[in-house]
């Protein structure tokens, strides 16, 4: 696999594909890069590859806002147009065009 090559774009609203929450993307690593431990506190048989990207989410669900960290393989692109709830929303980006979030120009 390139790991130089994302398939999402800060902005970009997704949801993970087996738990269920959304969020939309503000920080992008090509390869993991979080700490050892808590890599190894996800069970090994979902525990996913270090060798792709990993994405920082403004993430939510039906209770409550938070951060994520998710690798590429566990998310897919999320349809449903419905803004991202998440207080740091309107700290991190300017706008919602679409289905997506805008970052301010500087």
């Amino acid at each position: 696999m390139d790991s130089k090559k994302a398939k999402f774009s800060i902005g970009d609203v997704v949801k993970h594909k087996h738990f269920n929450f959304r969020g939309v993307i503000y920080d992008v690593d090509f390869e993991f890069n979080n700490s050892d431990e808590w890599y190894e506190s996800i069970p090994k048989d979902v525990r996913p590859r270090k060798d792709q990207p990993f994405y920082h989410l403004l993430a939510e669900n039906n209770e409550v806002t938070y951060e994520a960290y998710v690798s590429e393989q566990n998310l897919m692109v999320d349809n449903s147009k419905e803004p991202v709830r998440h207080p740091l929303i309107n700290e991190v980006f300017s706008e919602k065009r679409g289905s997506g979030y805008y970052k301010p120009s500087n």
